[in-house]
């Protein structure tokens, strides 16, 4: 009788020029299959309702640290060759055809393979990359399609900027829905997740996540991704109102403070926006290349306006000192960035450091009246736009005229709505730098009494070295 094979036999046969298929006296059925390039596999060969049939079961493994488990179509031992053999051949005496039965897990395994790719397909996150990409950044200005992005839980990526990534904190939505299909997400995990940021005390948030959401679901049903959006019906969580609301001169004297006190890079960009009435994203974004230092002018490129139309704002010498005092981070130019890639974010925790600070000042203050500190009450509810109708209001009050506030404002409606818009092209551009230096001689009356004519004294690090070019 011919001896069983050994893990040392099968490594010894070799390749003749015919393919060869050589029994295991010690296992019935299993054969080893060498082939004539020296190729070496296993086969479990049986008879299933009378006719012949073969299994492959894989690969001779000839190596040195033994696989954890045998299994059909991976390299075994011949112990585990041996072990699968007897598992099909149990098959065959319960009735089952072990090749049939390979064959429907393979095709199973496939299916499944191809309904997990539709899947990630359609997640959450998914169909929003794919609705900022195709929608968003074709149809809206970078400013509003960055929004969406944040709100969802992306970011460009700081490495490639046509590529996007998730935010630190995954948003308000991606955290919650990001693996989830958007065939899944109902009419109630909406409410849900809308109840969830109102609880946290953000309630306009929630109204502009639901915004959000509710174009990406719209567009998804276009695409005939979903069938119909969840959105449908939900009405926004927050009544809001136009705000009016504006900072008297003690309120305003207290937050430049505070800026002061929080530093870099907020703090000088809070100044910035009070200085320049500008937007808060249009300051947060700004970048050297489009400061011109030989006018003291800043020129905000179209794309990166409301209106879509360039802006040109005059910097008065408070201003301009200001960001001549600032580090220079990164080679992008920007200007208020710690990262060099990216422009700063996270506007609501510097909002609450920036509200403590002021607390604390209120405190100073109170001490130094002989008030009691624990009175102080914290300011009324106020937000970085309310710079903007602080800084408008306070011009009106020192006489400059409504169309030149106007034009500071970057605004197309008031003064220069219908035909006079298409006939009025005077710039304002001299009426624009006496008005915001006016302005800005006025807030530094306020931060400090009787020194507003020196302005560069009253920017911290003026700078001798500007990080500005010359136009």
């Amino acid at each position: 009788m011919t001896r069983p094979f050994t893990p040392l036999s099968v490594k010894a046969f070799r390749p003749t020029a015919d393919r060869r298929e050589i029994p295991d006296p010690g296992c019935k059925g299993l054969y080893l299959v060498v082939q004539p390039a020296g190729a070496k596999s296993w086969a479990f060969r049986y008879r299933f309702v009378g006719k012949p049939k073969k299994l492959t079961l894989g690969p001779v493994y000839l190596g040195t640290d033994e696989p954890e488990h045998a299994a059909l179509d991976q390299a075994n031992t011949l112990a585990g060759a041996r072990k699968l053999a007897g598992e099909a051949a149990l098959q065959v005496a319960r009735g089952i055809d072990p090749g049939k039965q390979k064959k429907r897990q393979k095709k199973h395994a496939r299916l499944r393979a191809e309904q997990s790719e539709l899947l990630d397909r359609d997640t959450f996150e998914a169909v929003a990359r794919l609705f900022i990409e195709k929608y968003a950044k074709q149809k809206t200005r970078p400013s509003s399609w960055l929004q969406t992005a944040r709100l969802i839980g992306l970011k460009p990526d700081p490495d490639d900027e046509s590529k996007l990534v998730r935010t630190e904190s995954a948003g308000e939505v991606l955290s919650q829905w990001g693996d989830r299909t958007v065939r899944e997400i109902t009419r109630r995990d909406v409410h849900d997740l809308l109840d969830r940021i109102v609880s946290r005390g953000s309630p306009v948030t929630a109204n502009r996540v639901l915004a959000a959401i509710r174009k990406m679901f719209t567009w998804a049903a276009s695409r005939d991704i979903v069938a119909v959006s969840p959105c449908a019906g939900v009405s926004p969580p927050t009544a809001e109102q136009s705000r009016d609301r504006v900072l008297d001169d003690g309120e305003l004297r207290l937050i430049w403070r505070g800026a002061d006190a929080i530093g870099w890079p907020f703090g000088p960009m809070v100044q910035t926006l009070i200085l320049t009435l500008q937007r808060r994203d249009e300051v947060a974004d700004m970048s050297r290349p489009e400061l011109k230092a030989q006018d003291r002018l800043w020129v905000i490129p179209r794309d990166r306006v409301k209106n879509g139309q360039e802006h040109e704002v005059p910097m008065s010498p408070a201003a301009w000192a200001l960001l001549e005092g600032l580090p220079m981070i990164g080679r992008r130019g920007l200007i208020f960035t710690v990262t060099g890639t990216t422009p700063v974010s996270g506007f609501s925790r510097a909002k609450e450091r920036l509200d403590a600070e002021i607390i604390k000042l209120q405190k100073v203050d109170a001490v130094e009246r002989g008030d009691n500190p624990a009175d102080v009450q914290p300011l009324a509810h106020w937000t970085l736009h309310d710079l903007r109708r602080t800084g408008a209001t306070g011009m009106a009050r020192l006489g400059i005229n409504l169309p030149v506030i106007e034009k500071i404002l970057n605004h197309t409606s008031g003064s220069f709505r219908g035909v006079a818009g298409v006939y009025q092209r005077h710039s304002f551009a001299d009426e624009k730098r006496r008005a915001l230096e006016a302005w800005s001689n006025f807030v530094l009356s306020l931060v400090n009494p009787g020194s507003a004519t020196n302005v560069v004294s009253m920017v911290r690090g003026a700078s001798d070295h500007p990080i500005v070019a010359s136009a």
